[in-house]
């Protein structure tokens, strides 16, 4: 993590939690934001896994960490779509996606994204149309 951040992180967008969020917390930068969107890694976990406790670190670094969810701007949905398609027309926002053939491959496709398969959003295409 040290060599894909040399200079620490200023911004970390979470979807995922687990081992790549530990690393990342012990190389925040000070004043740093932490959004806390998703926790995949941990959805279908039996028991939770205890890891790195990180009020020490937000607190000498003087950071913030903040949970969202989706429907908490419900109201902005419109705008927000506005905007973004805008963005991406632009370029200005590029994204990935990995798009796996055929109906009868749902399932792996699935799976896959639980052992990091895919890179973006995970698509499966199913027709031409």
């Amino acid at each position: 993590m040290k060599e894909a951040c040399p200079n620490g992180v200023d911004v970390y967008f979470d979807n995922v939690g687990g081992t790549v969020s530990d690393a990342v917390m012990s190389l925040i930068n000070f004043q740093s934001r932490t959004a806390i969107c998703g926790q995949i890694s941990q959805y279908n976990a039996d028991k939770l896994p205890i890891g790195p406790r990180v009020a020490g670190q937000l607190l000498t670094t003087s950071s913030l960490m903040k949970g969202f969810i989706v429907s908490d701007y419900a109201q902005h949905n419109k705008e927000g779509l506005t905007q973004l398609t805008q963005w991406v027309r632009e370029g200005k926002i590029k994204y990935r996606e990995t798009i796996v053939e055929g109906f009868d491959n749902t399932v792996d496709a699935f799976l896959g994204l639980f052992r990091g398969d895919n890179i973006g959003k995970q698509l499966v295409k199913v027709a031409e149309e």
